[in-house]
């Protein structure tokens, strides 16, 4: 998807207008996030929150979910946005794929670590007759 640079957006309600969109627009996100209200409803609830003229807002946990969401579809710029103005570098997504095997190696490199440390202990207390075992 091809995104137009994190430099034309100004403020936040303009780089979630632009997620919104990327995402199907308005009638699509109220459908999502707001399934329990009509089509018509929802889609205005959205526009309502995207249209810098109205006071209305998302709540932090609905810029989450749009976030989320959009992220999902591959489309990146309200976050890189959000990390262009908050002074980090840009985000680079994580595959589900690439943190589950991370999360494995680490899993991993714990067990054989504890394993370590219990035949250490092990050595200790053999080495040691007058040494109670804790625990």
């Amino acid at each position: 998807m091809q995104q137009q640079s994190a430099l034309s957006i100004e403020t936040m309600t303009d780089a979630l207008r632009e997620c919104v969109n990327a995402m199907g627009g308005p009638k699509e996100v109220g459908r999502k996030m707001r399934p329990e209200l009509p089509m018509d409803q929802a889609a205005n609830y959205v526009r309502d929150r995207i249209n810098p003229a109205r006071r209305e807002r998302f709540d932090p946990e609905q810029v989450l979910w749009l976030l989320r969401e959009a992220r999902q579809r591959g489309y990146h710029l309200a976050m890189e946005w959000i990390a262009q103005q908050t002074g980090y570098t840009t985000p680079q997504p994580i595959e589900p794929e690439d943190e589950r095997a991370k999360l494995q190696r680490e899993f991993i490199a714990a067990t054989q670590a504890m394993s370590r440390l219990s035949e250490r202990m092990e050595k200790l207390q053999a080495s040691m007759p007058g040494l109670r075992a804790v625990g």
